[in-house]
This record gives C-alpha cells, sequence and structure tokens, in this order.
C-alpha cells in the first residue's frame, strides 16, 4: 500500500474498465499501456467473441480503446480482456468475425444442457443402430453379398 502511495498508481481492481493504448501487438495478444501508467496484456483470445486469426486484424499500435481487467497475478501482471469489456454484439460488424453457433434446425440452445446431451446421443444412438442392421441385413442376405469383380462361371 506504501508503495501504491509513492509511485502515485491507483490500484486496479478485477472487473474494473480501463482506458488503455496499444503499445506493442504479438502473435499471441497485445501489450498496452492503461491511463495510470501501468502496462497490461490482452491475449488473443480476450480480443473478440469470434475467431480472431490475427491481432493485428481487431487492434492497431496507437489505438485507444476500453477494456476490463480479469486478473492481476501475485507478480502484478495485469491481464485484460475486450470481450467481457462489453455485451456480444448481435450481428458481426466485419466479415470474418462469427457469433455464437445455433445448431441446425434449433431457433434457439435448450435451457438444460443435459437435455441437449442426451438429444444428441439419442439421435447418434439411433443412426448407430441403422447403420448396424444395414450391414448386418447385407451380411446375411446372399444376394446382397455377390463380390465385384470376379468373373462368374
Amino acid at each position: 500500500m506504501a508503495e501504491e502511495k509513492l509511485t502515485g498508481i491507483t490500484p486496479l481492481a478485477p472487473g474494473e474498465m480501463v482506458v488503455c493504448v496499444v503499445e506493442q501487438i504479438m502473435p499471441y495478444g497485445a501489450f498496452v499501456r492503461i491511463k495510470n501508467g501501468q502496462r497490461a496484456m490482452i491475449h488473443i483470445s480476450e480480443l473478440s467473441h469470434g475467431f480472431v486469426k490475427k491481432v493485428e486484424d481487431v487492434l492497431a499500435m496507437g489505438q485507444e480503446l476500453q477494456a476490463r481487467v480479469i486478473k492481476i497475478d501475485e507478480k502484478g501482471r495485469i491481464d485484460l480482456s475486450l470481450k467481457k469489456g462489453d455485451a456480444p454484439r448481435a450481428a458481426p460488424s466485419q466479415g470474418g468475425s462469427y457469433g455464437p453457433r445455433t445448431p441446425v434446425g434449433m431457433a434457439s440452445a435448450p435451457d438444460d444442457p443435459r437435455d441437449s446431451f442426451e438429444k444428441k446421443l439419442s439421435s447418434y444412438l439411433k443412426a448407430s443402430e441403422a447403420k448396424i442392421a444395414d450391414l448386418n441385413s447385407k451380411r446375411n442376405n446372399p444376394k446382397a453379398s455377390k463380390k465385384r469383380g470376379k468373373p462368374t462361371k
């Protein structure tokens, strides 16, 4: 606490919103300078709700942005997140950014994730049993199991 008063840096807490400027871009994320002078990092996985192939697709050097503090470790390193800073967008603003996926044939995800798993498992078992029954019927039917490629006598 005494060190913080001497340096003039206000302590940050996880969940707090901060304004920062991009100083360095790396393949795994970006280092930023918070307005209070501290340095922090935003990992590539925390840049967007969608897939990010390159950090440069989302951030630029000198760009000012707002981010949320997600973690401060015992060494004092600060991790920030852009995607936890605001609510997810309904539609992507640029190409290449995809939102959450909705399963085909479903308007929205079910309330209980176990229910979804049970439905998937049930449909898989039905499809699997149908395939096995089809293979067994072909194996047991002498007309269906003729070997191809050999001339008949």
